[in-house]
């Protein structure tokens, strides 16, 4: 059985180096002060927790021998001095990281999200959007403890060691040497777990990706699941796929938990030596070693293993983060195909001629959509692109609108070639309404301004009178104010047709292309439209693709397409005269008029 996009495990196209944390890196440059500052704030408050050790030494070794309560108490009450001082420090601290980790996660979300708008349809078309959802939702965040906390805490954890073994060593050198035997074995234990940690991190973003991705289709396709009765079968797959992903996390999240004990494990053995052998030191007779020396000593050890700790937390972190950063910039990095060329200009005030020479496209390699086609429609005149499904109706519009590169010929509106203008300038004076007509959560007067942000009330009611859309928003609770949902749902098809069609309409292009426009709109509002589009498209250019040949009889030209090529060309009185696959087309309609 064919398996679905959702339920294939992504790869990748280069494995993880060095260079992905560095580019990290760039991210947190702009706030490099705050990072600097954050620093200077741990590093201090971790030379002001090194002196406890000291303070208990002299307590034990000093003022209790001499019974000097009042040096306990002096110095018991400066302890807690510099606790809550280095409490205040740390808040600082938290409160720093945390604006230098968000500000980073919002700005490569933003790189994300800008980057994925720019990216053409082509990306779009293999990939499932709930796959694409993960990465600049869940994965971003995920980076969240690392940028905030990870990145302070290993430079400080690093430079807290070298204090703490400093400290040690002027202490006594033989204990500092028993304490740091434990380091060779974490180092070799960390090595041999290392690599099936990443991968099983790798595993588990792939797991997340495919279960996100069917629940998006899912909840987008409710309705036609209701309708087949098919939630067991859903069920049963997201069931499935869920437990994939339980699985993978498990096993994921089996390897962090191994260094944790590890390090423990090493901690209190290397403990239980330095007490045996200093306690031993301390019977023996040895004169450089006391009892307070012994507790300052152990004191430093439980602040050496701490930031060993942390920092086999941060390796687990920076493992995680590693997966999940590969996927971010792998889309980051994907390449935009349909883009402004380096010399663009900006298209001129567009005429509306528009000229086909020799085009050749396909979407995948070997597979022509469109062959060799080549037609001219002169300003003001209006196409009718008629054919059967699959015959590369769509994609004749969507290559005028640049929302492919062409595998061979050239486009041209008024002369100029399009692949030479700005994208932007090409779209901003053309009016598209595709065949899926999607309607944004918001009110329907924000819906009809999409195609022309700077368009006052007066000019979106004035559009949508055009498209006979007026009547029946107005009948709404709320009119033009009134709340749509996502996609829509409130409203029928014929309705969200209506309102696409009026965002197209006000954007006053000169060129016009509407895709299946009266699709599924009634035939009494249908007559009513076209008497309203008649004098709206007048002086501009349009292409329009129908099924519903009542819609483009009166189109100065209309073109049947099959197989990629233009196979007839005429009005519509001079095709069926000819008697081909235009007339077969229309009396396949019509014939009981006849």
């Amino acid at each position: 059985m064919a398996r679905n996009k959702y339920d294939i495990d992504e790869t990748l196209e280069s494995g993880f180096n060095i260079s992905q944390l560095k580019r990290l890196a760039h991210y947190v440059g702009p706030h490099k002060n705050k990072m600097i500052l954050a620093i200077i704030l741990m590093l201090t408050s971790s030379a002001l927790s090194m002196l406890f050790p000291r303070f208990l030494r002299n307590i034990m070794d000093f003022y209790i021998p001499a019974g000097d309560i009042g040096a306990i108490v002096r110095t018991s009450l400066f302890m807690l001095f510099l606790t809550v001082v280095i409490c205040l420090i740390l808040k600082a601290k938290v409160t720093l990281t945390n604006q230098v980790g968000q500000n980073v996660i919002h700005a490569l979300r933003k790189e994300l999200f800008v980057h994925l708008q720019e990216l053409p349809f082509s990306y779009y078309d293999d990939r499932p959007h709930g796959k694409i959802q993960v990465r600049v939702v869940n994965y971003v965040n995920n980076l969240s403890d690392l940028l905030s906390n990870g990145i302070v805490n290993t430079i400080t954890d690093c430079c807290s060691l070298i204090f703490i073994v400093l400290f040690m060593l002027s202490m006594d050198v033989r204990l500092t040497l028993v304490c740091l035997c434990g380091i060779p074995v974490l180092a070799v234990l960390i090595w041999t777990v290392k690599r099936k940690q990443r991968r099983a991190w790798q595993i588990e973003s792939n797991k997340q990706s495919n279960l996100n991705a069917y629940i998006a289709e899912s909840l987008n396709g409710i309705r036609v699941t209701q309708s087949f009765v098919r939630e067991q079968t859903n069920q049963g797959i997201f069931n499935r796929l869920s437990r994939e992903y339980r699985s993978a996390w498990l096993n994921a999240v089996k390897y962090n938990m191994m260094l944790s004990p590890i390090v423990d494990t090493i901690s209190v053995v290397t403990t239980s030596f330095v007490y045996v052998i200093g306690v031993n030191m301390i019977f023996g007779g040895n004169q450089a070693i006391t009892a307070g020396i012994l507790v300052a000593f152990t004191g430093y050890i439980n602040r050496f293993w701490t930031p060993i700790t942390t920092l086999a937390s941060f390796y687990n972190s920076m493992l995680t983060s590693i997966s999940y950063l590969e996927r971010i910039f792998e889309t980051i990095d994907e390449p935009v195909n349909v883009k402004d060329a380096p010399d663009a200009f900006v298209m001129p005030p567009i005429k509306g001629d528009v000229e086909f020479r020799d085009v050749e496209f396909s979407y995948e390699d070997g597979i022509k959509r469109l062959d060799h086609v080549s037609f001219r429609a002169a300003q003001g005149e209006s196409y009718a692109i008629v054919g059967p499904t699959g015959a590369g109706k769509t994609t004749i519009i969507n290559l005028l609108s640049r929302f492919y590169n062409l595998d061979s010929g050239e486009i041209l509106i008024d002369g100029i070639d399009i692949s030479k203008v700005t994208i932007r300038s090409l779209r901003t004076q053309m009016g598209v309404m595709l065949q899926d007509s999607f309607i944004f959560s918001g009110t329907i007067m924000d819906n009809i301004r999409y195609g022309n942000m700077e368009a006052s009330d007066e000019d979106v009611i004035r559009a949508a009178k055009t498209v006979c859309a007026h009547d029946f928003i107005m009948q709404m609770e709320n009119g033009y104010q009134t709340q749509v949902n996502e996609r829509g749902s409130r409203l029928s098809a014929g309705q969200r047709q209506l309102i696409s069609f009026a965002r197209a309409l006000l954007a006053d292009p000169k060129i016009l292309i509407l895709d299946e426009a009266t699709s599924s709109i009634d035939t009494e509002t249908e007559i009513v439209l076209q008497r309203g589009l008649k004098k709206l498209l007048e002086g501009r250019t349009s292409f329009i693709i129908a099924h519903r040949l009542s819609t483009i009889q009166s189109a100065d030209c209309i073109m049947y397409i099959d197989k990629g090529k233009i196979m007839e060309r005429g009005n519509h009185d001079e095709l069926m005269e000819q008697k081909g696959e235009y007339y077969n087309l229309y009396m396949s309609q019509y014939s009981f008029l006849v």
